[in-house]
């Protein structure tokens, strides 16, 4: 598994987004702010909810932290 969930998130940057995750992960890495080395929902969650404009709804974060749990990379 990735050691953070940032650093699985970044998997999926994509110049040309695709879909709501890629959009998530090209504005992630923009957000310097991004709590990169936690592996917490919690303490990313909370973040997410306060300073993550950039993202339309807390569900395409929720489906990606299912991903992240379940990549065995």
């Amino acid at each position: 598994m990735y050691k953070s969930f940032y650093h699985f998130l970044m998997k999926y940057r994509h110049p040309k987004p695709k879909d709501d995750i890629s959009r998530f992960a090209n504005d992630a890495y923009e957000d310097h702010s991004f709590p990169k080395n936690s592996e917490d929902y919690d303490e990313i969650s909370t973040y997410l909810e306060f300073n993550a404009h950039y993202l339309d709804s807390m569900s395409i974060f929720d489906e990606a932290w299912e991903l992240y749990l379940h990549y065995e990379g």
